[in-house]
């Protein structure tokens, strides 16, 4: 375990954390507000501790996946806030960074302007994630930073779009970037105010849900509404896409299996729901309008409302629960198991069922003309089935507090999944303030499992792990 290099990582996310913490002192100085004084010593010991634990540099700057996962999980866990109680806090902070949105607060318009923007800028930097941004800016050697990347990065599986990491993150971040302010501007020329278009565009752009206003989005027009549906689906897009597309290979980004799929789930919800609520709306270009804005929310996982659509009916309210799990691309920024899993698993299915009918075929899995290996199924299928036992387990310690079972399992859903709002007691227009701090922290995990992939988080607990990080001569015996 090369535990130097751990340490040298996360020394690197404290400092970027500590510098991150300076912006929205700025928006308090913007707005006259004294609460923004409160992130100065935060930002000056994040900055300290950072600095110490990077002041010496490793002598192996080499990442084995195992190494990779660790310094994720352990990063992730470092990041936390502002809020009186330290489960509330430590709730809000992770919801925040791994951009799932589920809020303690009931009302959010008395914040200072200087926290709503920190809590929309969690959303932004979680979204892409602060390692990959680590990536793009510190010198790290070797080709095996790309573990970094892959323990972070959403989807079964992470590829570099030019030979060089570094040049792969920074492209991932331009990308990020220059959608986010594309969005910004849209927002701003179609009416809304400098200050709610940025934290805006952050909580679109990393597919949060955290909003400026108790309503999220139902007070703004429609236009506002169409401009943030677009951007929704946008970001929940594979980057890979855009990178194509940036160099004329439109062609082939519009091929991609997976967006097509994406695209295709997107419409096919988007018209079960609108027939389904066209008689609440009584207008079809309203109901047309709130059903793309919460199915394009849902399923990319940002978590924004423009209805309250727990008050759907039961059917409208099944399909956001099936987008829930489906998710976005992988290599975006929603979470979610992601949709090439679920054409993995398809394809898998559909392969079996074919052997039976015709058992001396032999028939090789492929993905956008590619062929799969055997490596990326055994993962998909370990994927699916860790994300069911910790769902059900969730579900299950979550259940301890006598809550009914659709709030229980939309909860955990939510929450692993990155999503936000539920149904019932954790709807749209609710929070998660009423659970107890054992469901908190157990909701809190889910949080943190479903923007890591479920297995970093899973290797920190595992004994061994903390042996090799404890006792650092193991890892002359063992570095794989």
């Amino acid at each position: 375990m090369n535990r130097s290099m751990i340490r040298y990582v996360m020394g690197g996310v404290l400092k970027v954390e500590g510098i991150l913490l300076l912006l929205p002192f700025i928006i308090s100085l913007i707005h006259n507000e004294r609460s923004g004084l409160w992130f100065i010593p935060v930002a000056l010991g994040s900055t300290l501790l950072g600095i110490l634990f990077s002041l010496r540099k490793p002598d192996s700057q080499v990442f084995y996946l195992k190494e990779g996962c660790v310094s994720t999980a352990m990063s992730w866990i470092l990041i936390s806030g502002e809020i009186p109680s330290f489960t509330d806090a430590l709730f809000e902070t992770i919801s925040g960074f791994t951009t799932t949105g589920a809020s303690i607060l009931t009302e959010v318009e008395p914040l200072s302007k200087c926290m709503l923007f920190w809590r929309s800028f969690t959303h932004w930097v979680g979204g892409m994630g602060v390692l990959v941004f680590l990536l793009a800016i510190i010198p790290m050697s070797g080709g095996s930073n790309i573990n970094l990347m892959r323990a972070e990065s959403p989807g079964p599986s992470v590829g570099k779009l030019v030979p060089k990491i570094k040049s792969t993150a920074r492209i991932l971040y331009i990308i990020y970037f220059v959608l986010t302010l594309i969005e910004f501007i849209m927002l701003m020329i179609f009416g809304m105010s400098p200050f709610e278009a940025v934290c805006s565009a952050m909580g679109t752009a990393g597919t949060g849900g955290f909003g400026v206003l108790n309503d999220s989005f139902a007070s703004y027009s429609p236009a506002l509404q169409w401009i943030v549906t677009v951007f929704m689906i946008l970001f929940g897009v594979n980057f890979n896409a855009y990178y194509l597309i940036l160099f004329h290979q439109a062609g082939k980004a519009f091929r991609m299996e997976e967006v097509r799929a994406y695209i295709g789930i997107i419409i096919v919800a988007i018209a079960i729901i609108m027939c389904d609520t066209i008689h609440i709306y009584g207008d079809a270009f309203e109901a047309l309008t709130h059903s793309s804005f919460q199915v394009a929310s849902i399923i990319t996982t940002t978590g924004f409302a423009s209805t309250d659509f727990d008050t759907w009916s039961q059917t409208s309210r099944t399909v956001l629960v099936i987008l829930m799990f489906i998710g976005a691309c992988a290599g975006s920024t929603g979470g979610g198991i992601k949709v090439s899993r679920f054409i993995l698993a398809a394809k898998t299915f559909f392969k079996e069922i074919s052997g039976y009918i015709h058992s001396k075929s032999i028939k090789k899995l492929t993905m956008d003309g590619k062929p799969v290996e055997h490596e990326v199924l055994r993962s998909v299928n370990v994927y699916f089935l860790t994300f069911l036992f910790i769902f059900t387990a969730s579900v299950l310690m979550v259940s301890l507090e006598g809550h009914d079972l659709t709030t229980n399992f939309t909860a955990v859903a939510a929450t692993i999944n990155n999503i936000g709002p539920g149904l019932n007691m954790v709807g749209p227009t609710c929070n998660f303030a009423f659970f107890n701090p054992f469901s908190k922290y157990i909701l809190m995990f889910d949080m943190l499992a479903g923007r890591l992939e479920l297995f970093p988080l899973l290797i920190l607990l595992t004994p061994r792990v903390w042996y090799e990080l404890l006792h650092p001569s193991s890892r002359h015996k063992n570095k794989n």
